[in-house]
């Protein structure tokens, strides 16, 4: 009983009609997003971001068997059976939450003192990095 509450089951029709999804979404996406309101997604982390979660989902799903001939389920096909609700989407979600929480606080907060601290030093010559404010604006203009 002690397991059911932790991981905040409301009944057993969840799990019992794919456990191995339920463990997915409640155990190893929360592990792998953790903090992740906090990251600069770059396209590099976006896409080993993806591929992981698709080994996982071909690990669960398994393949599929057309015409007596075995195949994988291609990445049109897995993101149909997790709806459209990749790890990407879930980070931006939290990142977006993340924001407006941040927006919402005094300015007497520390983290809202960080937030709005601008350096006295201009940003170093060449290519920009990419910053976390950058993300929450592309996320919001999407």
């Amino acid at each position: 009983m002690l397991v059911i509450n932790f991981l905040n089951i409301k009944s057993f029709k969840e799990t019992q009609l794919c456990p191995s999804m339920f463990i997915f979404k409640r155990v190893i996406r929360p592990i792998v997003t953790f903090a992740s309101q906090t990251w600069v997604l770059k396209e590099t982390i976006v896409q080993k971001l993806l591929v992981f979660e698709r080994e996982l989902l071909r690990r669960i799903f398994g393949s599929t068997k057309e015409n007596q001939i075995w195949r994988i389920k291609t990445n049109e096909e897995l993101d149909k059976l997790i709806k459209h609700k990749n790890v990407v989407n879930c980070i931006k979600a939290q990142r977006l939450s993340w924001f407006g929480h941040v927006q919402r606080m005094p300015d007497t907060r520390t983290v809202k003192k960080i937030f709005k601290w601008k350096p006295l030093t201009k940003r170093s010559q060449g290519r920009t990095k990419y910053r976390w404010e950058d993300n929450i604006k592309q996320d919001v203009c999407k």
